[in-house]
């Protein structure tokens, strides 16, 4: 692998938890000299090595003159909407000299269109659940009301995580149906709809890298979309997450042999070339099954597995623009995780802004370059998403607004941590779950 001749200026584009966590564990690289995010957030604006930008994520030309003028070594895209609207296209094309993390416009279509993603799947016997396409509200109706099974009902296009409909009747789902098609819930992102087969089971968020050849899974987690505790309400971006996941282990061979085998060659033998995460969102029943693809690290799981990446992030990532993954070792924490959002109490409907954020004790827990140890102390960090500096005070600007990760020797342990942790930290419209890795722990 040809490795950095210099320590590189890296540009995180986003300005979320994740973004905060990647711009976080990159500046604890030693080849990494500066890092810019943009727009960044009130967290990354006090991370040692790292300056906000000004920019938004969409402004592609601002983007491309930025890394001109700041001589950008390494991009790494953070969100979904700039992939599909093809960042790295623009990149590649105006800058060649640039680095860029992330796939190609075509590449991520398997998270923009849920639809293809679903042709993808089953094209190349990737096991997921049946399905079905419409484009119409009536169209939609006649599937749910001749096939019992269809009770998932999914927006193609993006939606913030939010334009998926887990549906226990027929009722709900032709509900789902109504306000997709006729009350334009999601705009242009609802014109076409994947109804599916709803499976029951466990699900686990699985990271994995690609580089062109192979696919290296990182640590796997499990997400909190429902907005309320017991997994009911809304699904969300997330609520929380916690790693690693003990079912991943005691399934790995199925999973490896059924699931990544076919998918690293799928992705060897497609019609675009592939570079960056693959997020594989799996759900085990009797096999295991992927429900759906992203193009872009989680939120909040990486928040939930970076801190226990005792590795440098810098080469993995560096590794997969130079399609040797197999050059680079990765190495983790015996310990685990339990990250938990705070968010508005309105969240996913409403936002708070502008609200003071008191972090107690945890103001500084980013701005620390240490490495993870491999023993894993008790400890937290918080890390920031929708929050803004304003005049030196930290304030709330988004619906999810901190993701508090506690870090132990164990879940129970880690659990404690976060919600030790999280009962320090307040914004008057903070709310959160209270039973974020709750199940996995009293199934033990």
């Amino acid at each position: 692998m040809r490795r950095p001749d210099k320590p590189l200026t890296v540009l995180v584009i986003g300005s979320g938890g994740r973004e905060h966590a990647l711009c976080w564990k990159l500046a604890q690289s030693a080849q990494v000299e500066r890092i810019y995010c943009a727009p960044g957030n009130g967290g990354t604006a006090t991370t040692t090595k790292v300056e906000n930008v000004e920019i938004q994520v969409m402004d592609f030309l601002k983007i491309e003159q930025f890394c001109r003028d700041s001589k950008i070594d390494f991009v790494v895209v953070g969100p979904d909407n700039p992939l599909a609207e093809g960042i790295v296209d623009v990149l590649h094309e105006k800058c060649p000299d640039l680095r860029v993390f992330g796939p190609e416009r075509v590449a991520a279509t398997l998270e923009w269109s849920k639809a293809f993603a679903k042709e993808f799947m089953d094209s190349h016997e990737i096991p997921t659940a049946r399905f079905l396409v419409c484009d119409s509200y009536e169209a939609g109706v006649k599937i749910v009301q001749e096939n019992s099974w269809a009770r998932v009902i999914k927006v193609d296009g993006l939606a913030l995580g939010k334009g998926v409909f887990v549906c226990d009747t027929q009722d709900q789902a032709l509900d789902a149906l109504l306000a997709i098609f006729q009350g334009n819930s999601f705009g242009a992102a609802g014109s076409r709809v994947v109804i599916e087969e709803k499976l029951v089971g466990e699900e686990i968020s699985l990271l994995t890298l690609f580089d062109g050849k192979r696919l290296v899974p990182l640590l796997p987690s499990q997400d909190h979309k429902r907005r309320f505790d017991r997994d009911q309400g809304p699904n969300t971006g997330g609520m929380g997450a916690y790693a690693p996941i003990d079912l991943f282990q005691a399934r790995r061979a199925e999973i490896e042999s059924l699931v990544l085998e076919p998918i690293e060659k799928a992705l060897r033998d497609a019609a675009f070339d592939y570079n960056g995460v693959l997020y594989i969102g799996l759900m085990i029943t009797d096999k295991p099954y992927v429900l759906e693809f992203n193009c872009r690290f989680g939120d909040p799981e990486t928040q939930a597995i970076l801190p226990l990446m005792t590795s440098d992030l810098l080469p993995l990532l560096w590794a997969c623009t130079e399609g040797a993954l197999d050059k680079v070792q990765v190495t983790w924490s015996s310990g685990a995780s339990c990250c938990v959002i705070a968010a508005a109490e309105t969240y996913p409907q409403g936002s708070s802004r502008g609200e003071a954020i008191d972090l107690g004790e945890y103001a500084s827990s980013t701005s620390s370059v240490k490495v993870a140890s491999s023993k894993n102390k008790d400890h937290v960090v918080v890390f920031q998403a929708g929050t803004k500096l304003v005049d030196g005070k930290l304030l709330t600007n988004g619906g999810r607004v901190l993701a508090v990760t506690g870090i132990g020797k164990d879940l129970e342990a880690a659990r404690e941590s976060a919600y030790k942790a999280i009962k320090k930290v307040h914004f008057a419209s903070m709310a959160y779950r209270k039973d974020i890795a709750g199940r996995a722990l009293a199934s033990c």
